[in-house]
């Protein structure tokens, strides 16, 4: 039997948590069901590396990336099946999109509402000409992968057919249990994220330094070099790919705040899914995806304002027993529902049925 080809155009390497997430962890399964995968980056090491550092990759690399992507696109009649994260170029229209429906169609998957860069975005112009640009991108699709209802509540109102939901799931075979330490007495509360995010613990300060002005706490920020005004005693780790499990191993309490915006209801609550397949009880807003997540009072706290994150967090510190009950709950919930090899099995089979009919 001839070996399908599948073409992945993620926007990232593997050190973009979108791309590697959506596309990159899979890659070993595709190949291992014996099909010939292809992928080509958007945005190359370099960008990232340059963004992460906040620094500017430079006008004639960003368009090399562009020029890269162009030239790709004269190969596609080799490829079985193109499956597209986000859109083919950032901020330009979506001609290329409208061209490859036309001669070969393409799937398109999001994780996150990149349609607000354009409809909500601060650059006038872009909002203007563009501000339905990923809606566009949508309805062209063959098909339209998303990771919430948020998302796909928009790929609907675009018009879009065969709308299919996928959380952004975890590889379970990488998370082992927490293994709590009965003898520490200091409580750990931790969060995990990259820089650009770095901005939503901010209105958490207030809370965590009453925490550490009653209890004996320590905040762990698995982000990089970034540093937040915390009181006590704060232990700051950087994020790698190979070491970010062992790192939620230190947190007893894992959290996420976000707040109730646009941007903020796309995402997919891939934190919280981290703490729970480790074990870790967690306080999360009541946002988007975390209402789906979170059972509240079952494997962790859903907190809406600074009272209720106080509460709940304190709830957890003095109660070493609940801890341990909420994490138990939270990871059989993730391993029941939130699992790479689930979502693969569902992907593949949908891949088949797309193949199978051309």
């Amino acid at each position: 039997m001839k070996k399908r080809n599948l073409l992945f155009l993620p926007k990232y390497t593997r050190k973009g948590a979108s791309s590697r997430l959506r596309t990159f962890q899979y890659l070993p399964l595709w190949e291992k069901m014996g099909y010939s995968v292809s992928v080509s980056s958007f945005f190359s090491e370099r960008y990232l590396e340059k963004i992460y550092n906040h620094q500017s990759p430079g006008i004639w690399h960003v368009l090399k990336c562009y020029f890269r992507r162009f030239s790709l696109l004269f190969t596609v009649y080799k490829y079985d099946l193109i499956i597209i994260e986000k859109e083919i170029f950032p901020y330009l229209p979506a001609i290329a999109e409208w061209i490859l429906s036309k001669i070969k169609g393409y799937w398109v998957d999001y994780d996150d509402a990149v349609f607000h860069n354009y409809d909500q975005g601060t650059n006038r112009l872009v909002s203007l000409l563009m501000s339905n640009k990923i809606d566009q991108v949508m309805q062209f699709a063959n098909r339209v992968i998303v990771g919430n209802d948020y998302l796909k509540r928009r790929a609907t109102l675009a018009g879009a057919s065969n709308i299919v939901v996928f959380p952004t799931v975890i590889n379970t075979l990488r998370y082992n249990k927490k293994v709590y330490n009965s003898i520490n007495t200091t409580v750990t509360i931790g969060w995990i994220g990259s820089p650009s995010t770095l901005k939503y613990l901010e209105p958490m300060l207030p809370v965590l330094n009453w925490l550490h002005q009653h209890y004996s706490i320590k905040f762990l920020l698995v982000n990089g070099k970034s540093k937040i005004k915390f009181e006590g005693e704060i232990e700051s780790i950087i994020w790698t790919e190979e070491g970010e499990v062992d790192a939620i191993h230190k947190m007893d309490i894992g959290i996420m705040p976000l707040p109730d915006n646009p941007w903020e209801n796309g995402k997919c609550a891939y934190k919280l899914i981290q703490y729970m397949a480790c074990g870790l009880p967690v306080v999360a807003s009541p946002i988007g995806m975390n209402k789906e997540v979170v059972n509240h009072g079952e494997n962790g706290f859903l907190a809406g304002t600074s009272e209720e994150w106080k509460c709940s967090l304190e709830k957890l510190i003095l109660d070493p027993q609940l801890r341990m009950e909420f994490g138990k709950k939270g990871r059989e919930k993730v391993f029941r529902e939130y699992t790479l090899r689930g979502n693969f099995m569902r992907y593949k089979k949908l891949v088949e049925l797309e193949l199978d009919g051309k």
